[in-house]
């Protein structure tokens, strides 16, 4: 595993101006939302599984890994063909069905950071794919940051929901949001106090249909999630297993850089060593089953393997199935 411990002080730049820079990259503008691949479907053994994009974030680069000399991270972005400074990361939300429980996994952005306008694309895609907010008996929450709370909390969407439904997180995650800890993460400004706000408008506003757990917990037939800590106390992974094939949304666990470089610190983890051995456990045990890995930032759809390279990883994207 590499050790390029070498902590990059240098102040981001705000998201404005990232979204901005990455818009100027469009000369001949952009397609209409719906016209870019938005869904993408596969099966579980006898789980049904819809991976749906919320959109984008443009952020500064340096959050990939805000613990390296930046030359290093320079160099690993050149090598990946990517910009060096703004980089477009996915928001990927999935939807489960198994048995007749139909189980939204994260809610995406909302409406939470206006400067991110190419997010917060949920419920246009759910609505897009033929999925109505009224059928979904359940919603696990990885952790309550604004990108993956931050859509159930868009005008009129709580008024849809069924007055049943069911909101997994864990017990950790709640408390955590009573008084959050800032002093280790690295983000563009603003960030902390968006985050402070949803978080605590979430808890206000889903208190009575919160179904707190404390390690694990059986959704439904083959889903479980459980707790995993490191990027915050409670962030959680959802693990499907049927009928011999298995599959694991990773939450914030996995970002792109943390195949060939998992000890890089994402400037969103709250607790970045922890998440460093949360990352690693994780994907050996992937790479051991040989099943397959979702993640919240992974380029949609997003859904690959894991391979050992050495003693660290190797992404390996998953074939479009049509």
């Amino acid at each position: 595993m590499s050790a390029n411990i070498s902590l990059d002080n240098t102040p981001h730049p705000p998201v404005k101006h990232c979204a901005d820079k990455v818009n100027a990259r469009y000369r001949h503008g952009r397609p209409d939302s719906e016209l870019v691949p938005s869904r993408y479907a596969l099966r579980v053994g006898e789980i049904d599984v819809m991976v749906i994009s919320d959109g984008v974030l443009s952020l500064p680069g340096a959050m990939l890994g805000h613990n390296v000399d930046p030359a290093v991270r320079a160099a690993w972005l050149n090598d990946m063909f990517l910009p060096p400074d703004v980089l477009e990361w996915a928001l990927n939300a999935v939807v489960v069905r198994s048995g007749e429980r139909t189980i939204l996994i994260d809610a995406g952005m909302g409406m939470e950071f206006p400067d991110l306008p190419r997010s917060g694309k949920l419920v246009q895609r759910l609505e897009a794919a033929g999925i109505d907010l009224a059928s979904m008996t359940d919603v696990v929450l990885t952790h309550l940051h604004m990108d993956h709370c931050g859509g159930l909390l868009v005008d009129g969407v709580r008024d849809r929901l069924r007055p049943d439904l069911r909101v997994h997180l864990a017990a950790a995650e709640a408390k955590f949001w009573e008084a959050p800890d800032f002093s280790r993460v690295s983000m563009p400004p603003g960030f902390p106090d968006a985050l402070r706000r949803t978080a605590k408008n979430f808890l206000k506003e889903y208190q009575s249909r919160l179904r707190p757990f404390e390690n694990e917990y059986e959704v439904a037939l083959g889903v479980l999630v459980t707790r995993t800590g490191g990027h915050t106390p409670g962030h959680s992974v959802v693990r499907l297993a049927s009928g011999g094939d298995r599959l694991t949304f990773a939450g914030d666990a996995v970002f792109q850089v943390g195949f060939e470089h998992p000890d890089w610190y994402n400037g969103f983890e709250h607790d970045p060593e922890e998440a460093t051995r949360v990352r690693v456990r994780l994907l050996r045990e992937l790479a051991a089953n040989r099943e397959s890995l979702v993640a919240t930032h992974l380029s949609f759809p997003s859904v690959c393997h894991v391979a050992v390279d050495g003693d660290v990883f190797r992404w390996v994207p998953g074939p479009w199935e049509y």
